[in-house]
């Protein structure tokens, strides 16, 4: 069984005491890929060079909405330019998230917008964040669909939100809410979908699945997740690991 974390932060301080260990013990536990995550300018650089030291782990470079503030002139340049290393492979962590608003709506949605173009630009896919933003997010989604491929990240919304970011050529990922007690959307959701738009991530070390919730999360638990959607999906486990596999290497233009 082969399994692809496409949603990690593993550069977060939470892994400052064992990163190398850990990192080393992921390949027994069935781990071949991991998508390092980037959220602010600041970590685009870190990004390419981990991912540049590890040679499963693959990186992206954007600006989450909570740094949306600190976008700047130079910022779309750097990271158009991290996106040319080896194994930088998507624009991301970016986003809505009107839950916190560490930063204006109103600059969330130009830096979201200035980055799905830069995304077209590239030809590169999306990592998507989207926290109660669902009606902004979608329309800034539907103005770029000539374009727009990659990540509806830690899906949180409705069936017919889902629906729609199919239709506009995404894929869904979800992490270990999934396996949560009241994670009754989700789970529609996730048994609704057709299993070849379907991904599977940690966020790590946030979301960590049940039963380990309020510990730290790491790329290992990603077989938890799997394990309830194949149970709330009524599939086996090993066919539907291998198609969450290979839609992985689909969305981020993988060649095995």
């Amino acid at each position: 069984m082969k399994l692809f974390d496409t949603h990690a932060h593993l550069l977060d301080e939470a892994f400052d005491a064992d990163r190398d260990a850990l990192i080393a013990s992921l390949p027994e536990k069935g781990l071949t890929h991991v998508m390092e995550a980037c959220c602010d300018e600041a970590g685009i650089d870190r990004v390419a060079e981990f991912v540049h030291r590890v040679p499963y782990f693959y990186g992206s470079a954007g600006v989450h909405p909570h740094s949306a503030s600190e976008w700047n002139a130079g910022t779309a340049e750097h990271i158009k330019k991290a996106l040319k290393q080896e194994r930088m492979l998507a624009v991301g962590e970016i986003g809505l998230d009107y839950h916190y608003d560490f930063s204006p709506r109103d600059v969330q949605r130009r830096v979201l917008d200035e980055q799905l173009s830069l995304a077209g630009e590239l030809n590169l896919p999306v990592i998507l964040h989207d926290r109660e933003a669902h009606g902004d997010m979608m329309d800034l989604l539907r103005a770029h669909k000539r374009s727009l491929k990659g990540i509806m990240h830690c899906f949180s919304g409705s069936y017919e939100i889902a629906r729609e970011c199919l239709d506009l050529g995404l894929y869904v990922a979800f992490g270990g809410a999934l396996t949560f007690k009241n994670a009754v959307r989700p789970i529609e959701v996730a048994q609704r979908l057709p299993r070849e738009r379907l991904l599977i991530e940690t966020d790590c070390p946030y979301m960590t699945p049940v039963p380990f919730r309020g510990q730290r999360n790491d790329p290992s638990f990603i077989r938890l997740t799997l394990e309830k959607m194949a149970e709330v999906r009524g599939e086996d486990i090993e066919e539907l690991a291998d198609a969450l596999y290979r839609n992985s290497l689909a969305v981020y233009e993988i060649a095995e």
